[in-house]
């Protein structure tokens, strides 16, 4: 399985108007392929949106988006936003072996969004370290999902967390410090880059 996070900066006071035009359309876009959860900044990059897709592989997710689109006549996807995006950024990624398959649920709604940049050979011992402390640091809050890229680069180890609110993130973080749980003891190194974003899922999000 692959998954597609689609990153989009909308335009300063569009965000009301990104939203109505996406919750126009994702039900019809789901009837071919589901969407795990979109989400908006809170903190950070502001006007910013997240959307992940899971695929089968790259070949499913290339004829998905090349049926919605065509669907009577490119009515069904995709939204009418070019007026309200700046940009957007799509990125691959696989699920890390313990990721749990993101299922529609209410464990937020506050989300953080971890994107780490290691050295690529190193990514095998940070998914092992992940996994050997995964189980402790749940029972603390739960994992949205975490992910790998093995084409290199930047960015390329990403973990999402779900809280009820900001008390109860800063809460488990220290708990899982004071512990000794988290971060994962058996880490290989430190991350190079840290970015961390602070999401909220839009009414539409399977995911809250």
């Amino acid at each position: 399985m692959i998954y597609e996070l689609r990153t989009y900066n909308v335009r300063t006071g569009k965000v009301p108007g990104y939203h109505k035009a996406f919750a126009e359309k994702i039900e019809g876009r789901m009837k071919y392929s589901r969407m795990a959860g979109h989400w908006y900044t809170e903190v950070r990059h502001l006007n910013q949106m997240v959307a992940i897709w899971p695929y089968d592989d790259l070949d499913q997710r290339i004829e998905v988006r090349h049926l919605v689109e065509s669907v009577d006549c490119g009515t069904v996807w995709p939204p009418q936003s070019g007026n309200v995006i700046g940009d957007m950024k799509s990125e691959i990624y696989f699920p890390a072996p313990f990721m749990k398959p993101m299922e529609p649920r209410k464990i937020g709604p506050l989300y953080e969004m971890r994107i780490y940049s290691y050295p690529p050979e190193a990514i095998p011992t940070v998914i092992d370290a992940f996994a050997d402390a995964i189980t402790e640091r749940e029972k603390l809050s739960p994992m949205a999902g975490c992910w790998y890229s093995d084409f290199g680069g930047v960015n390329n180890f990403v973990s999402m967390w779900a809280y009820s609110s900001f008390e109860e993130r800063l809460r488990v973080r220290k708990d899982a410090q004071d512990r000794g749980v988290w971060p994962p003891p058996k880490a290989p190194m430190p991350p190079s880059a840290q970015v961390t974003k602070i999401l909220w899922p839009a009414a539409f999000s399977p995911m809250q």
